[in-house]
């Protein structure tokens, strides 16, 4: 988010909120708050802090010898990391491809929410869109078969169109936004198994935070709800994009070492840790702009959140975004601080200056504490 990034108190903030979801150790490391433990951390952290050392050493002293084994373990990082940025600073930039390929956005899914975007919606004109994505025919098949959701809990729903029936529009305008960005999820986000959970988890809480807010001014909540969901989708993009395309340069280069018996430089790779500066990097330029770009090639006419997305990408003043782009910007600071706060990675004063970034008034926040927002709640007549 611009309005985050161009602050200089905000910024180093709200990077270690992005650094939280990638894992607690290494927001913790960003924030300078790890402690020695009684117990060993887990080996890929104390690999990282070794490398953390060797290289801080190395720059204090310059007594790294040329032909050093460590020399050659920074040289062989530096280069390779070089190849994963540029290979992903190539993918990024086209963003048909991550639309298609990366996140696989089939069209029925916006031209349903099109539809739930106007009146006339109807479950008739939802069906034939809904049968054409099988993930979430099976996703509405297992909602309404949930035991707090059957009618009679002797009858099984096994029909797409049954199930559209059964959870109606009302609850369709909470449930699709939601299957669809789980469907967009990461398959792994391996060797960071957490963040999965963390960028779900988020993205639910955005989307609930702006809903309740879009309540209480009076503004449209199918909307707000789903422009904060779809907040998120560039983080998705941009973990899967980078992910995908770090174990496959990775893979591709062990099993060239390994063909070529050239041990030194497999030893070396087989410890090599996936970077989270680099993640984070990427994730800090490109998941807000990438998620404006996913959604204007979603092509959404009646569903009115193109231009809050690119307001949250590219506004450098808040007073200059609209309605809905204000609402998901406290929404997700409000969560920033949220998450941060729940770890002790936040001060009081750092609070403050985030809470203010995001204009979130007291009443604003005595609202979201109050409420829940992590949990959707259907109405099931």
């Amino acid at each position: 988010m611009q309005i985050f990034e161009d602050n200089k108190l905000v910024a180093p903030i709200y990077s270690r909120a992005i650094s939280l979801a990638i894992s607690k150790d290494f927001a913790q490391l960003k924030n300078g708050k790890v402690r020695v433990a009684k117990h060993q951390d887990s080996e890929q952290l104390n690999r990282r802090r070794e490398l953390l050392a060797v290289e801080e050493e190395a720059k204090k002293n310059k007594i790294i010898q040329e032909h050093g084994q460590e020399h050659f373990k920074a040289q062989v990082m530096s280069k390779f990391f070089s190849q994963v940025s540029t290979q992903v600073n190539k993918e990024f930039d086209n963003k048909e491809h991550l639309y298609s390929n990366i996140l696989k956005i089939e069209d029925a899914a916006p031209s349903i929410m099109e539809i739930l975007a106007v009146k006339a919606a109807s479950i008739n004109r939802i069906t034939p869109l809904a049968k054409a994505l099988p993930w979430l025919c099976t996703e509405l098949i297992n909602l309404v078969n949930k035991p707090q959701y059957r009618k009679r809990s002797d009858i099984q729903v096994t029909e797409p169109n049954l199930a559209l029936s059964y959870v109606g529009l009302d609850n369709l305008k909470l449930v699709m936004p939601t299957f669809m960005l789980k469907h967009w999820l990461p398959i792994s986000t391996a060797p960071y198994p957490l963040m999965k959970r963390k960028l779900w988890n988020d993205s639910l809480s955005i989307a609930l935070a702006s809903q309740r807010l879009a309540k209480e001014q009076g503004l449209d909540e199918f909307t707000a709800f789903t422009a904060g969901m779809l907040s998120n989708l560039g983080l998705l993009a941009v973990t899967r994009g980078f992910l995908n395309t770090y174990n496959e340069l990775y893979n591709e280069e062990l099993r060239s070492a390994y063909e070529n018996k050239d041990k030194r430089l497999h030893d070396v790779l087989v410890e090599l840790d996936v970077s989270p500066d680099l993640l984070l990097e990427q994730l800090m330029q490109r998941s807000s702009k990438v998620a404006a770009d996913m959604v204007e090639l979603m092509r959404f006419d009646r569903l009115q959140i193109t231009e809050a997305l690119f307001d949250l990408a590219y506004a450098i003043n808040i007073n200059h975004m609209c309605p809905i782009a204000k609402l998901v910007t406290k929404a997700k600071a409000y969560i920033a601080f949220r998450s941060l706060a729940k770890e002790d990675l936040i001060t009081s004063e750092e609070a403050k200056i985030l809470l203010t970034a995001g204009q979130l008034s007291t009443n604003d926040i005595a609202l979201l504490k109050k409420s829940d927002i992590d949990h959707i709640k259907l109405n099931f007549n």
